[in-house]
């Protein structure tokens, strides 16, 4: 029988791992780290965080290559298959290291419930009998600690949202607030919003992190440079932005 855990780990700050995510990955008989492409940082500090919580554990980590998600074509069709390649690179690895069944856990970044795929990746291994998760620090909850803002006005709602679907339909209807997430064209340059104020962070919660803040017309073109200038530095880059019509700097509605 595998019991699979999925632990949210934050961003890859070790301090911002609870309590459960330590327990969960010392009580783990195996824990699986993925290798994304070029960028090491993350495998990196994902070594370090098992490092630290695994001291004097007997708990065996095994690192395997992410498969990569094609570019071209239908873009849901793209990610059901690169899902399957995915859950079968688990399978493999579940198979050859935990042969006679046992406790998995995958480190997950921000949270495994906020786009994130985990979960639904898990539900196609047959093998696996029980999955638990376990919540981690989400990348929205840093951008608002960072700028020290709600994040979201009084009694009102707030849009989650992707860059792709941003720039596809526009600003959401029936939301002055508007998070996005996962959006590598800055879809925030397409609106025609220039007096809502936007939030921006990159890196949220490791040494590197940066942060903008201001009017959209304002700030706009400063965030495209900075965002630049920042994936040249480093080879990626992770950020997320809070988008807010009719407020203010200090994340208040007018």
């Amino acid at each position: 029988m595998i019991h699979l855990d999925l632990i949210g780990i934050g961003t890859g700050n070790p301090d911002h791992l609870t309590r459960a995510a330590e327990t969960a990955m010392r009580a783990a008989d195996l824990i699986l780290l993925p290798r994304k492409g070029d960028k090491a940082e993350l495998i990196d500090l994902r070594r370090d965080i098992c490092a630290q919580v695994l001291a004097g554990v007997a708990t065996r980590v095994v690192e395997f290559d992410l498969p990569e998600r094609a570019a071209e074509g239908d873009y849901l069709d793209n990610v059901e298959r690169w899902h399957d390649a995915i859950a079968g690179c688990w399978a493999a690895e579940i198979g050859e290291h935990l042969p006679q069944g046992g406790r998995v856990a995958l480190l997950v970044w921000g949270d495994p419930s906020l786009y994130d795929s985990t979960i639904r990746i898990a539900r196609r291994l047959i093998a696996v009998k029980r999955v638990t998760v376990v919540p981690g620090i989400t990348s929205l909850q840093l951008l608002c600690a960072a700028h020290a803002i709600p994040f979201n006005a009084v009694g009102a709602p707030v849009m989650v949202t992707t860059g792709r679907r941003l720039r596809e339909g526009g600003w959401p209807q029936g939301a002055d607030s508007v998070a996005v997430m996962l959006d590598g064209g800055c879809a925030f340059t397409t609106l025609d919003q220039p007096d809502a104020i936007i939030w921006w962070g990159a890196y949220l919660g490791m040494a590197q992190q940066a942060i903008e803040a201001g009017r959209q017309a304002d700030v706009a073109e400063r965030i495209v440079a900075r965002r630049a200038e920042l994936r040249r530095t480093y080879g990626w880059i992770m950020d997320v932005y809070l988008l807010r019509r009719g407020g203010d700097l200090a994340g208040e509605g007018l």
